[in-house]
């Protein structure tokens, strides 16, 4: 599927990369009036196609200040996005949004308002707005593109949370009372509460240690978790930190935006340890708050129904943002009756995010061509 389709659109992208002649993008960097920073990539008039792309950057820690755009996430494999962007003609933009931490509606507000910011800057309105998104902007993109159909054109949400959104947020509860459970005392506090001091001192070197020194309780730990392996140890020991830090950073700053403690695993039975009876009896419990789940469900959830259309990317060994969400986010375009607008790319790949260019171009490509029923277009 995935060498079928580069093959089928590949002829459609080289042809505009001729656009590397053009003179280097302009940048304009300044702050919206929600008080998110923002930069826009434009293309030398010569060489603009009249398109902007809205990029919907992935989570940043709660921790990180002061807001600023998250420049490790304009690049995937080497590939520079906004460099991918402007060589089709394109221009770019991106907004930090006004908060760091959970921040899906402030994501799609600021993303909203920077189509308005891009016409002040530019003077010229763009003929075609998309938005793109990766991680949690792959669910910015998605609900986006649900909600405003009249601002943007298509959408491409990519290895983001799309499917399920209570999903994601047990799926990380999860990973952090099984890891509890099996390594007891090396987070201190809980997965609902994190202290002060747990998230000042946080070290990954501590828990990619504590994974090699217990090979056994490691291995039912990714058993139970049902945790994505890598080709070797050590990446797999990088993500198991990565998805632990989701919790570790972020839950105090989710519970604050949701309006309370979202994580619900009373009725959960766990399966893969060596005695199961014992993990079920043992294992923390906790009860999510009515109020956190009334703020998801009307605010954080997907409904599938687009009337524009959405090309959605996804490794399909994805151990942060599992796959299923594609599967799930699929079945809500059928029942919504909008199956047609929808495209899901799987990429067979292990990592999150975990993109080549060619899949890259694959996508855009085919979002243009359902959009428009024509190939990616050059500058004239």
């Amino acid at each position: 599927m995935r060498k079928t389709l580069y093959l089928l659109f590949a002829c459609l992208v080289f042809p505009a990369l001729s656009l590397a002649d053009c003179p280097t993008p302009t940048q304009f960097n300044g702050t919206q009036t929600s008080g998110a920073v923002y930069r826009i990539y434009m293309p030398d008039l010569s060489c603009w196609n009249g398109g902007l792309v809205i990029f919907a950057h992935g989570y940043v820690p709660p921790q990180v200040a002061p807001l600023a755009i998250p420049e490790d996430q304009l690049t995937i494999n080497g590939v520079s996005l906004p460099g991918l962007i402007n060589q089709l003609g394109y221009a770019f933009a991106l907004s930090s949004y006004r908060k760091n931490g959970l921040a899906i509606k402030e994501g799609i507000l600021d993303s909203e308002d920077l189509v308005n910011v891009f016409n002040q800057q530019v003077h010229v309105a763009p003929q075609k707005v998309y938005i793109a998104g990766a991680s949690e902007g792959g669910l910015v993109s998605a609900l986006s593109i649900e909600q405003l159909a009249n601002v943007y054109n298509a959408a491409l949400p990519a290895c983001g949370p799309i499917g399920d959104f209570r999903l994601q947020l047990n799926y990380i509860g999860d990973f952090r009372v099984i890891f509890d459970y099996f390594f007891p005392g090396v987070i201190p506090g809980n997965p609902v509460a994190i202290p002060p001091e747990t998230i000042a001192g946080w070290n990954p070197n501590q828990i990619i240690a504590v994974l090699h020194a217990n090979p056994s309780a490691t291995a039912q730990f990714l058993k139970v978790t049902q945790f994505p392996v890598g080709s070797d140890a050590n990446t797999t020991a990088q993500n198991i930190v990565g998805l632990l830090a989701y919790n570790v950073l972020g839950a105090n700053d989710a519970t604050a935006e949701l309006g309370g403690q979202p994580y619900d695993n009373r009725f959960r039975i766990y399966f893969g340890s060596s005695n199961d009876l014992r993990l079920n009896l043992k294992v923390e419990r906790f009860s999510a708050d009515p109020k956190a789940l009334a703020e998801i469900a009307a605010h954080y959830q997907t409904t599938g129904k687009l009337s524009r259309p959405a090309v959605t990317l996804h490794t399909t060994s994805d151990p942060i943002v599992p796959y299923l969400h594609e599967p799930l986010y699929t079945l809500k375009t059928l029942f919504s009756g909008s199956a047609l607008e929808h495209v899901n790319l799987p990429v067979s790949a292990y990592g999150h995010c975990n993109f080549q260019e060619s899949d890259l171009l694959t996508a855009f490509g085919l979002l243009v061509f359902k959009d428009t029923g024509q190939l990616l277009p050059a500058a004239q």
